[in-house]
């Protein structure tokens, strides 16, 4: 992959990390701690499947498993520099599994199951 290609699957994960961002904040803003967590739990496959129909549709660069790991790679590494150190300050946030590790895990086979039925 040329770097314009890892840029664009990068650019891809970035804009569906900060669209789980908005449904967590506008959650959190509008309703309960946990309600906002299911909120986020149910949104975030939900925002990666249309983000990653999107990229299999006009890029594809790689494959289903490797851009599932891709994205939740980089949404995790954005959790961690953005929201867990220069937000909150802290790690907690990893301990929550419907906070933080269900939304891991559903972005990553809604991703997944995305690209196998694109490039199928």
């Amino acid at each position: 992959m040329s770097l314009g290609q890892i840029a664009i699957a990068v650019a891809h994960a970035l804009v569906g990390w900060g669209l789980c961002g908005a449904a967590m904040g506008i959650g959190l803003a509008k309703t309960s701690v946990n309600r906002a967590l299911v909120i986020h739990a149910i949104a975030a496959p939900i925002i990666f499947a249309l983000v990653s129909a999107m990229y299999f549709t006009y890029f594809a660069y790689t494959g289903a498993l490797a851009t599932a790991a891709g994205f939740v790679a980089v949404v995790i590494a954005m959790d961690v520099f953005v929201v867990a150190l220069l937000i909150q300050r802290e790690f907690s946030m990893f301990r929550s599994v419907p906070g933080t590790w269900l939304p891991f895990a559903l972005i990553f086979a809604s991703t997944y199951a995305v690209g196998r039925l694109i490039q199928s």
